[in-house]
């Protein structure tokens, strides 16, 4: 098999994403705070991928002129991805619906069925994260056009399993949209491997973080490229009366004083100095901002530096169309190498076993 064909075999398997998406290929970039802003999502249209503005918490306006930047800078299909938890979401929607955005990624929590309904009524597609199969068969009954799975190997806010077992518990039974895999995805061997499963497409954040085109801080990005995948873990929680969302990041100073942080609340409340919802915003206000102070500010010791575990795999800044072209030639290598393993003749067995 040549790479022409092998090429093609790729283009065959990720087709469905590709139609959905409006792509040449089907990547996704995660939805990344301060990071997957209008330089990133362009640079990943341009490149053949599906650039998505992370709106966070963006005011309608600010996302209004965030879309307008990112069209002025690619005329290729990009999405945005608006939390459902925002109290402007329905305005948020009208801003995507004004400036014709095709896709519209609902995440942090169960969408409202009212969001659905108006944004396929605008015309544009809804995609939503699905964490287990008995929600993503919910969603589908809801009206959405296509799911993300995404693994706990993801940076940022995770779930408790895997993608490669979410993928073992998802992908056999959903066919009745594409489904989009995520987490910890940082070589075209395993982007391969999903589409063989099933996938129709892959999201990748972390693998983004350090290409040219991303603005982040020149010590976040180095913090990546220091980085190996064991350096990127979950928030701790140390009591089940407080609980913690899980946020996987690059540990550092703040990580060892949140933990500090937390032990100093629950001795206030223990004492009784404390009233429990109090110490539970308190724990919860102690990374206020730490986002951007080291995304944009570069406070790599103070500031959060949410990475998944593929963090590993960073190991020097590429542009963003580099980064996408190396995992479609890792896979376009994969699908020969395993055609030349299929095409050579088994080994003889031995006379001993073939007399038995």
């Amino acid at each position: 098999m040549d790479r022409i064909e092998a090429r093609a075999r790729l283009d065959a398997l990720w087709q469905r994403g590709t139609a959905f998406l409006g792509t040449e290929v089907a990547i996704m970039g995660g939805a990344m705070s301060w990071v997957s802003e209008r330089h990133l999502v362009a640079a990943i249209s341009n490149a053949g991928g599906f650039g998505v503005i992370a709106c966070g918490s963006m005011s309608p306006a600010l996302l209004d002129a965030e879309i307008a930047a990112t069209k002025a800078l690619t005329v290729r299909p990009f999405g945005v991805n608006l939390i459902t938890m925002h109290p402007a979401l329905d305005e948020l929607i009208g801003v995507c619906l004004a400036h014709r955005v095709g896709h519209v990624v609902l995440a942090g929590g169960l969408p409202p069925q009212a969001a659905i309904r108006r944004i396929k009524e605008g015309r544009a597609r809804v995609v939503c994260f699905a964490p287990a199969l008995v929600l993503a068969k919910k969603l589908i009954r809801s009206g959405v056009d296509a799911l993300v799975i995404e693994g706990s190997e993801a940076g940022g806010h995770i779930g408790p399993v895997s993608l490669s077992v979410l993928a073992q518990e998802i992908l056999p039974h959903i066919t009745e949209v594409p489904v989009f895999v995520a987490g910890g995805i940082g070589r075209g061997e395993a982007l391969l491997a999903y589409l063989e499963m099933g996938a129709a497409g892959v999201q990748l954040g972390t693998r983004f973080v350090c290409t040219t085109e991303s603005v982040a801080h020149p010590r976040f990005k180095q913090a990546f490229i220091r980085a190996a995948a064991r350096d990127a873990v979950p928030t701790v929680q140390i009591d089940e009366r407080f609980p913690v969302i899980p946020v996987r990041a690059i540990e550092n100073a703040g990580t060892k004083r949140f933990i500090e942080h937390q032990a100093k609340v629950l001795a206030r409340f223990v004492a009784g100095e404390v009233a429990k919802d109090a110490a539970q915003l308190e724990i919860e206000h102690f990374w206020a901002g730490a986002l951007r102070r080291a995304v944009i500010e570069g406070d790599v010791e103070n500031g959060s530096l949410m990475a998944g575990q593929s963090v590993g795999m960073v190991t020097r800044e590429q542009p963003t169309a580099a980064v996408i072209a190396e995992m479609i030639e890792q896979a376009i290598d994969a699908i020969i190498a395993r055609a030349a393993r299929n095409a050579a003749p088994l080994p003889a067995r031995p006379a001993a076993a073939a007399a038995g």
